[in-house]
């Protein structure tokens, strides 16, 4: 397995510093984000550290170029809207960039790109279904034949007001993802695992390595704290950020120890990357730089 980190959090640094950053600071990889160029719509969106608009050969040999010149892999290109967002006008520019981003990958000769399936946030599990098929099945027959595997992370996208209260992705447990594997039947889709989204959902973390260790496309390693002295304020019905606070691995809930073991006895052996959220360290460029520090600190432990 590589460790790396998510590119998302570097915003004011262009590729050729992320990958400068990364390789000074012991990282084999990093997952790069390919967001539409432009003004964000929430916090860690909007980053792009590869342009994927009309993304020709020659620019895709200097990315691999600069890879090159630093010694770090891009684990996977990133990419994460509500791909069923009810305006449909929303959810088409999602999907169109999407499929650059998949168009774009093996040109840098990548096989996975990481992503959220999508929810309309105000409507069940069963009644997003039918579109969630009708959308994600072409998209999937586009990556297999662009021999793309699609990562989706089990984020619930469920912490504030505006996401209440399904959430604005679906991928979130393993009896939902039991369900799109059997309807979608697709090899190329899988997990971009993240276990802090089972912690956040009062779920052992650890539990699904084993069933799901073929749909293991990607990883992330970020963590939480569940703050309890607030949950017996406001109850867990609360919108999620009421009573829980994400943290740096080593730094919340997870037993990353357990957690890794767990993982290297699945069969997994791909990129582990750090993604910060925490705050705690600051928010200038310094201050989260030194959160992967502190992050790789943790885990490097667990990698050869």
């Amino acid at each position: 397995m590589h460790l790396g980190f998510v590119s998302a959090i570097l915003p004011e640094l262009s590729l050729d510093e992320v990958l400068a950053f990364a390789a000074a600071e012991r990282f084999a990889c990093v997952e790069v984000m390919c967001w539409p160029v432009g003004k964000a719509e929430r916090k860690y969106a909007g980053v792009t550290h590869v342009d994927v608009t009309d993304l020709t050969r020659t620019r895709a040999d200097d990315v691999l170029a600069l890879c090159a010149r630093h010694g770090v892999s891009i684990s996977a290109l990133g990419y994460y809207p509500n791909l069923l967002d009810p305006d449909p006008a929303v959810a088409e520019v999602a999907r169109a960039h999407l499929v650059r981003v998949i168009t774009a990958a093996p040109l840098l000769g990548l096989r996975t790109v990481n992503t959220f399936v999508g929810r309309d946030w105000t409507r069940s599990v069963d009644d997003n279904w039918p579109r969630f098929l009708e959308v994600w099945r072409p998209l999937l027959a586009l990556a297999a034949d662009h021999g793309v595997r699609i990562g989706i992370e089990n984020c619930p996208m469920s912490f504030t007001k505006d996401e209440w209260p399904g959430g604005k992705n679906l991928f979130t447990t393993p009896v939902i993802w039991r369900r799109a594997f059997d309807d979608l039947g697709a090899d190329h889709l899988g997990l971009n695992y993240d276990p802090s989204h089972f912690a956040l959902q009062h779920m052992d973390p650890c539990s699904p390595l084993r069933e799901f260790q073929d749909r293991l496309f990607h990883v992330h390693a970020k963590d939480i704290r569940i703050r309890r002295d607030r949950i017996h304020e406001v109850g867990i019905f609360a919108h999620p950020l009421e009573w829980h606070q994400p943290r740096l691995p080593g730094y919340g809930e997870i037993d990353w120890a357990r957690f890794m073991g767990a993982l290297m006895e699945t069969t997994y052996r791909g990129p582990v990357c750090i993604e910060v959220e925490d705050a705690t360290f600051g928010t200038t460029l310094d201050g989260r730089k030194r959160a992967l520090r502190v992050s790789r600190n943790v885990l490097e432990p667990y990698f050869g």
